[in-house]
């Protein structure tokens, strides 16, 4: 028989899911929040989780997510909730639930779930994303070569990007193999000094600085204090400066600590002769991993990648190689497909009137037809409505007639009214 932790915040539905599955001849440990489940989780290894969703102090779907995101979703789990909706249920299926039970729960349904459940097979955890899947790219060797570096004689590590995302990647190329992996974000409560000894020898992540309210300032400096005596790092990714979190009320003592190394990742954009080559690993990546078919991208296709202007960074880039190779309908992706992926973006940029002309007039000339193109976009963007128009540019509305009609605008019937 099987090893069941059943997780509920009601007494009464702990004791009478316990007294039926004992009854089925199941060995049941009860939980009555989140914090338990963990602390249960990592010393029982349960064979099967019955986890509510609405709880006070965690919800079950956030640590669902914990769970998956900590490689520790080794069980099958049922999520259970009273007040369910299929929007809920596919989230946690997505996730990585293996069923959910709607309460008031039927016998009958309860005993036929379990029984599914425990013959649900889970599948090997995905290895997470490192730059190491990258190391054929110059930009990607050499960052990687320089956190090792600074790693190898810091255990605090501050990470300056526009992107929460390669944050992570870098954190978890750092990660030993088979080691701990703590993410602040996940932690609703106070931290305490058991969930830092169960991150021992392994990395403690933060992922932005800027999105941490107070609660999570303290945790940081909770962990900060007991890194040495646990033998664990901690890398802290931020997309604002120092001064910006100073400014928002961070603690200055604390700032300093975090922010003694600092390491400054690449930003994309700026190194588009390597999108080519990180985009074509990338899909590799994603295929090995099951997450996509096979595909190739040809190389009018990479061009195009590398043309593009890459606004959002790393994960822009993600998902758009991701798009690409779930969309393409055949095996090689061409330049036509990243233009449709990406046309939104393409068609702005085509369509933003150049400065170009402006430099090649005189100075009087190029100022007009900047403010004829200015009230232009205006009076099209208000439907001709004048008053608008004089409320966006900060003109009194003599003065605007007077203005549109010195550069040649016609007003139409709208904008006379």
């Amino acid at each position: 028989m099987a090893h069941i932790l059943v997780v509920d915040d009601e007494i009464g539905i702990r004791e009478l899911l316990s007294e039926i599955l004992a009854d089925e001849g199941h060995s049941v440990w009860l939980a009555e929040n989140a914090t338990a489940a963990r602390r249960i989780r990592g010393e029982k290894r349960p064979d099967l989780v019955l986890l509510d969703i609405w709880m006070p102090d965690t919800d079950g779907i956030s640590l669902l997510k914990e769970w998956a995101a900590n490689g520790q979703l080794t069980m099958p789990v049922v999520m259970m909730s009273g007040h369910g909706t299929i929007d809920t249920a596919v989230e946690a299926t997505r996730i990585g639930a293996a069923d959910f039970l709607e309460k008031p729960i039927a016998l009958q349904k309860l005993l036929a779930t379990v029984k599914k459940a425990l013959k649900h097979e889970m599948a090997p955890a995905k290895a997470p994303l490192t730059l190491d899947a990258f190391t054929r790219s110059p930009l990607i060797k050499d960052l990687k070569k320089r956190l090792e570096q600074a790693a190898a004689k810091t255990p605090v590590l501050m990470l300056k990007s526009a992107s929460s995302a390669i944050a992570e990647l870098c954190a978890r190329s750092l990660q030993p193999p088979h080691s701990p992996w703590l993410d602040l974000a996940t932690v609703s409560g106070p931290l305490t000094q058991e969930m830092l000894q169960k991150a021992a020898g392994g990395i403690v992540f933060v992922a932005d600085l800027a999105g941490m309210g107070k609660l999570q300032q303290m945790n940081l400096a909770f962990a900060l204090d007991r890194l040495e005596k646990n033998n664990a790092m901690l890398v802290c990714g931020t997309t604002k400066p120092v001064t910006a979190l100073a400014d928002a009320g961070w603690d200055n003592a604390l700032l300093v600590r975090i922010a003694e190394v600092w390491l400054a990742l690449p930003q994309l954009a700026a190194h588009g002769d390597e999108i080519p080559e990180i985009a074509s690993l990338l899909l590799t990546h994603l295929a090995e991993r099951g997450e996509v078919p096979m595909r190739r991208l040809s190389v009018s296709a990479l061009n195009a990648l590398r043309m593009h202007r890459w606004q959002g960074d790393w994960p822009e880039l993600q998902a758009a190689v991701k798009n690409l190779a779930l969309t393409a309908l055949e095996d090689e992706i061409l330049a036509e497909d990243v233009g449709r992926v990406l046309q939104s973006e393409v068609r702005e940029a085509s369509e933003a009137p150049t400065l170009l002309p402006f430099f090649e007039q005189p100075l009087r000339d190029a100022r007009d037809e900047f403010e004829r193109l200015y009230f232009e976009h205006h009076l099209k963007l208000e439907s001709g409505n004048m008053t608008r128009v004089a409320e966006k540019s900060g003109l009194e509305r003599t003065h605007l007639y007077r203005k549109l009609k010195q550069l040649g605008i016609q007003i139409g019937r709208r904008g006379e009214e």
